[in-house]
C-alpha cells in the first residue's frame, strides 16, 4: 500500500497500464512535486576522506550499484550511494525504531525480490509502516505524453531503463501489504536537466540517508569513501548477470549484526575475462557508447574505473582465486573508521 501525506494513495487505473498510472500520479502529486523542490535545494555533500577528518571518525556504509544494506542508526550514522544515471536509489526506514534499508536498483528484473530482501531485515513483527524514498533515474526523451500510452509503448517511446524501473519500483510498493509512506520521489523529469547540446542527464547521481534524523542528502563520493574492496564489488555487479545464483536478487554486502561488510561470493566466467581483454583496446569514447546506458550522463571516472576492473580480472581469471573456497570477504571497522581486511 502506498501513503502519500498520511492518507492512502489512489488513483484511477487498468490492470494493463497500473504501474504507469501510479507512477505519474505520484510524480504529479503536489506533496511530493515540493518534496523534490526541497531536496533538489539542499546543496550536495561531497564525501571524501583525506579532505574531511571529521568523516574518518564517521561511520557509513557505501552502496554499489545492484547491492543493498540495511544499518541501525545506531551504529551506522550515513548510508548512501551515488553513480546513478539510468539507475534508482530506494530507501525504506522503519517508521518506529529507525532501521533503514537502501538499494541501488539498476532493473526492473530485481525489484520485487530486491524489495523483498530489503524488508526481510526491517520487518519483525511489531511494524509494518515505513517512510520511503525514490531517487535516480532521468527522463531519457520525455513523459510529456506519457498519459495517453499503455505501459509498453511508454517503455518503448521514453526509454528502456529509468521509466520501466521506476514503473516496477512503485507497483510493487502498491502491491504489497505493507503501509510504505512515500516522502521523495525526485526521478525522471524531476532528476532531469540537459546540456548545451540537449543531451538529459541527472541532475543527482546520489545521496546519503542520516540515519538518526532520515533526512536525505544530495551526495557523491571519491574512491576513499567507495569502500571497502571497491574493485571486486563492481565486478561483481557484471559478473551477477551471469551467475545464476544472484537470478533476481540485489547482491549482500553489509551485516548489520557485527557491523561488517561481508561481500558474497560471485563468479565470473571465461568469457568476462575475453571480454576485457577485447575491451581494453576500444578508446574512451567506444568504451562509453559499448558499456553505458547512458554515455552523455557518465561521470568522468567512468571508463577509468571500467579499465581498473578489466585489469583485475585479467589479473585474476579465475573467482575461485578471490572468494576462497566460495566464502565471502569479510572486512571490520578500524577504531579510525576505516576498513580492514579480516
Amino acid at each position: 500500500m502506498i501513503f502519500v501525506g498520511g492518507l492512502p494513495f489512489a488513483t484511477r487505473s487498468s490492470s494493463t497500464s497500473q504501474g504507469k498510472n501510479i507512477l505519474l500520479a505520484l510524480l504529479e502529486n503536489p506533496i511530493l512535486v515540493s518534496a523534490s523542490n526541497s531536496f533538489k535545494a539542499i546543496p550536495e555533500r561531497k564525501f571524501s576522506v583525506p579532505e574531511d577528518s571529521t568523516l574518518e571518525r564517521s561511520k557509513w556504509v557505501y552502496i554499489f550499484q545492484r547491492e543493498y544494506a540495511t544499518v541501525d542508526p545506531a551504529v551506522v550514522e550515513f548510508v548512501g550511494t551515488d553513480e546513478a544515471t539510468t539507475c534508482v536509489g530506494i530507501v525504506i526506514r522503519s517508521r518506529r525504531n529507525g532501521m533503514t534499508s537502501v538499494a541501488h536498483m539498476d532493473s526492473p528484473k530485481i525489484v520485487e525480490m530486491g524489495i523483498s530482501q530489503m524488508l526481510s531485515q526491517l520487518v519483525d513483527g511489531l511494524e509494518t509502516e515505513f517512510d520511503v524514498h525514490l531517487i535516480g533515474g532521468f527522463e531519457e526523451v520525455s513523459l510529456q505524453h506519457a498519459k495517453g500510452s499503455t505501459e509498453s509503448e511508454a517503455q518503448a517511446e521514453f526509454g528502456d531503463h529509468s521509466f520501466p524501473l521506476c514503473t516496477k519500483i512503485v507497483q510493487t510498493l502498491w502491491a504489497r501489504e505493507e503501509k510504505f509512506h512515500i516522502q521523495t520521489i525526485c526521478v525522471l523529469g524531476h532528476n532531469t536537466g540537459r546540456d548545451s547540446n540537449g543531451n538529459a542527464y541527472p541532475l543527482f547521481n546520489g545521496f546519503v540517508v542520516q540515519t538518526a534524523s532520515g533526512n536525505i542528502i544530495p551526495a557523491s563520493f571519491d574512491t576513499s569513501t567507495r569502500c571497502p574492496d571497491e574493485i571486486v564489488r563492481r565486478i561483481r555487479v557484471s559478473a551477477s548477470y551471469e551467475d545464476t545464483s544472484w537470478n533476481g536478487k540485489l547482491i549482500e554486502t553489509y551485516d548489520s549484526a557485527t557491523d561488517q561488510f561481508k561481500i558474497a561470493p560471485c563468479s565470473w566466467t571465461r568469457h568476462q575475462y575475453y571480454a576485457a581483454l577485447s575491451l581494453l583496446h576500444y578508446s574512451d569514447s567506444e568504451i562509453l557508447s559499448i558499456c553505458s546506458t547512458s554515455p552523455t550522463a557518465e561521470g568522468p571516472d567512468f571508463v577509468d574505473n571500467l579499465k581498473r576492473q578489466w585489469n583485475y580480472l585479467i589479473e585474476h581469471p579465475h573467482w575461485t582465486e578471490t572468494f576462497l573456497k566460495n566464502q565471502p570477504r569479510v572486512f571490520e571497522r578500524t577504531t579510525e573508521g576505516r576498513w580492514r581486511r579480516c
